[in-house]
């Protein structure tokens, strides 16, 4: 794996509008390209003490490539894999990635649409976007010749994953969940689950809703990145050991300023106030029941916890955790990132144990059909 770090070019400020951003006639110019968020990715990534690779992996059916950031390579226990949510990048592993690489590779990439990685056309289909994003995962997995490891996705990326453990439960160790979306079913008239989403957002949303969801960011021009500061300032408080300035919000803008592919991938996967089209509750217990799946949630998040449990309940037969971090919101790996990798690295070690208890079961039953084969067909010497 090479450690190219360079951009094949620099864009241009101006950045075109997808079809459903809305139109801007008196602004024409956004302060962002790829070499900011080359530079801005740089400075965040300078601050872990991993021994980390990155480049970009082309994938062979597309051409199109996923920018990927490995930690440890070289560590011998199962790999753990990390997919971001949405409109996220790689980035936002910083305060993880060295803890959970002591003793194994942890990789982390941009999905498809996002990030450094390639923005492509998506389809309109729900069922095909899903699939497309799924492929590109497959596709990068093979090729970074990745042959078992644990998944975890966030948000969106839990979203992702869980559609992929679907398809493909035999590369994975155990599957992890945090504070996934697009897992409840939409809720019909007046329930408790509606009724907690505030008047004002369900108009915002309806107003919106023939829009991106960060297409905001991209009409305020020269104003974008001052709206990401006025309207995530937790966000920066997350990372404020780290970073005494606007580092990780300028992270986020840049990231999302670009061409809004995967974004516009994500309205397709969504309907009115962010429920999923193809909501995964009602598919998860279809994931072999074999492979193990940790639900990680913060206590003051937004997702629907019962989800997690609801998934427990589905998988009598199947081992489904569910934890809870207290104190903690939808960022649940940034806003108590101790406590996120303690319980992370505890479950890592139970899989490892696991993975070498099933290797020596292998070992003995290979040596016994070899003694049997022995016995059998004894050797003669002539």
């Amino acid at each position: 794996m090479g450690s190219k770090d360079e951009v094949e070019q620099n864009s241009q400020s101006l950045v075109k509008y997808n079809h459903s951003d809305p139109p801007s006639s008196w602004l024409k110019w956004i302060p962002t390209s790829m070499a900011h968020l080359v530079q801005i990715e740089s400075r965040i990534l300078s601050r872990l003490k991993s021994t980390v690779e990155k480049c970009f992996i082309t994938l062979p059916q597309s051409q199109h490539r996923i920018w990927t950031i490995v930690a440890n390579k070289d560590k011998p226990n199962t790999p753990l894999v990390m997919v971001h949510g949405m409109g996220g990048g790689v980035g936002l592993w910083v305060q993880s990635i060295d803890d959970l690489a002591v003793k194994r590779p942890v990789y982390a990439f941009d999905l498809l649409g996002f990030g450094r990685s390639s923005r492509p056309k998506f389809s309109s289909s729900a069922k095909l976007v899903e699939m497309e994003f799924v492929e590109s995962i497959e596709e990068w997995r093979q090729e970074m010749k990745i042959e078992k490891m644990a998944l975890l996705g966030h948000s969106l990326g839990a979203y992702l994953a869980s559609a992929y453990a679907l398809k493909y439960p035999e590369n994975i160790e155990h599957l992890f969940l945090v504070d996934p979306w697009g897992f409840p079913e939409r809720p019909t008239g007046e329930s408790d689950r509606s009724r907690r989403i505030p008047t004002w957002v369900r108009a915002i949303a309806k107003v919106l809703s023939p829009f991106n969801p960060l297409a905001v960011v991209r009409v305020a021009g020269p104003l974008g990145p001052g709206l990401i500061r006025r309207f995530r300032p937790d966000l920066q408080a997350k990372f404020a050991h780290l970073f005494d300035d606007h580092t990780i919000l300028d992270y986020i803008y840049h990231c999302n300023a670009q061409t809004p592919s995967g974004e516009s991938a994500f309205r397709t996967l969504s309907l009115l106030l962010g429920f999923a089209k193809r909501p995964m509750i009602e598919r998860i217990s279809e994931v072999d029941k074999d492979l193990p799946i940790t639900f990680i949630y913060g206590s003051k998040t937004w997702m629907d916890k019962e989800c997690g449990y609801q998934t427990k309940f589905l998988r009598a037969d199947s081992h489904v955790d569910v934890e809870i971090i207290p104190g903690a919101g939808h960022h649940v790996y940034a806003d108590k990132a101790d406590n996120f990798n303690r319980i992370m690295n505890s479950y890592l070690e139970k899989m490892d144990l696991h993975a070498d208890n099933e290797r020596m079961k292998n070992m003995e039953m290979k040596h016994a059909e070899t003694e049997i084969d022995a016995e059998q067909y004894p050797i003669t010497e002539v």
